[in-house]
């Protein structure tokens, strides 16, 4: 079962307030779950949102969505070929807190800020104060796209873009429309999972009210992540134009069989979002536990395809620093 309501007014709050009043203390996240945990002293913190909290199963600690933002002393383990910066993308960062590595498309890190910190995140190590997008670097970004006239689409990561004010957003967006050759803008999203009250009419205002083509691509990783809030948020966007697609990474324990990623796959498309692409763990130092071998994954997709229709098996891939793409898993 999942947890009840202890607050009748959870989700009138503003997504704001969700962000200030995350629970950060392993000791409260254990009281709220009917559950004895041991605080890990990490430096990459707990962070998790009550309306994620709400869909984690009381006294269950093998609940695959604990398992995601729990700090365990497995991070602590030194595991050979785990790194802090498993993508080498310092290597690719261009300044302004621009990252490029595929032609035709650039990423922009817009913020270092997350609305949950999942323990197997590949940037939990990053530096972003050494890649700061701010205000006053727009006119900098915007001329480096200008120059190179085979960029078309821009890629909003983070951290989480979401976590920036809409006005900021809309701002950016606008300044980023002004750039003909520019016609689509990709936004890499956890928080309409995470907090779905994200997603409300300034918001919207901003997404239809640009020539840009918006495209939210979001993170989910297991089906207990997608609950009736979330499908709301996911009809508000639906409902302005916007595709909506997403993204997992395979976890260890979380969602390791193929019943996890099947009911996964129904359940998106219940809610008509697109498997897009399913990925092999990137080699993050603190996160070696996740790691689900090349070798199952594969053995894993071949039996989705015999259980799934074609459009709700997601693209098994892993990412290989200075390759041009993602590489398939086939």
């Amino acid at each position: 079962a999942m947890i009840p309501r202890t607050d009748t007014a959870l989700h009138d709050h503003s997504w704001q307030w969700h962000l200030q009043h995350a629970v950060r203390d392993a000791n409260e996240l254990a009281t709220a779950l009917e559950l004895g945990l041991d605080s890990v002293d990490t430096e990459f913190p707990l962070f998790v949102p009550r309306p994620f909290l709400e869909r984690m199963e009381k006294g269950n600690p093998e609940d695959p969505l604990l398992l995601q933002v729990l700090p365990r002393a497995l991070e602590k383990r030194q595991v050979s070929g785990y790194v802090d910066d498993p993508l080498l993308e310092a290597e690719s960062l261009k300044g302004n807190g621009i990252i490029q590595k595929y032609q035709g498309r650039i990423l922009i890190i817009a913020t270092g800020v997350c609305a949950i910190n999942c323990r197997y995140c590949f940037r939990r190590h990053f530096s972003y104060s050494d890649c700061q997008f701010a205000r006053d670097n727009w006119p900098q970004v915007l001329e480096y796209i200008r120059n190179d006239p085979t960029i078309r689409e821009v890629i909003l990561s983070g951290g989480d873009p979401l976590v920036m004010s809409d006005d900021l957003l809309a701002h950016f967006v606008e300044s980023l429309s002004q750039v003909q050759q520019v016609t689509h803008l990709r936004i890499h999203t956890r928080l309409p999972v995470v907090i779905p009250q994200r997603v409300h009419a300034p918001m919207l205002e901003w997404i239809t009210g640009t020539r840009l083509r918006v495209v939210f691509v979001l993170h989910a990783n297991h089906a207990n992540e997608v609950d009736h809030h979330v499908e709301g948020a996911v009809e508000r966007l639906r409902s302005v134009g916007v595709p909506v697609l997403n993204q997992s990474v395979l976890l260890q324990g979380i969602n390791s069989s193929c019943d996890d990623l099947c009911s996964l796959s129904w359940r998106l498309s219940e809610i008509g979002v697109i498997p897009y692409y399913l990925h092999l763990l990137d080699k993050v130092a603190g996160a070696a536990h996740f790691e689900v071998p090349s070798r199952h994954a594969l053995a894993l997709l071949r039996e989705m395809r015999t259980r799934l229709p074609g459009y709700l098996v997601p693209r098994l891939v892993s990412e290989i620093p200075g390759q041009r793409s993602k590489h398939d898993i086939l």
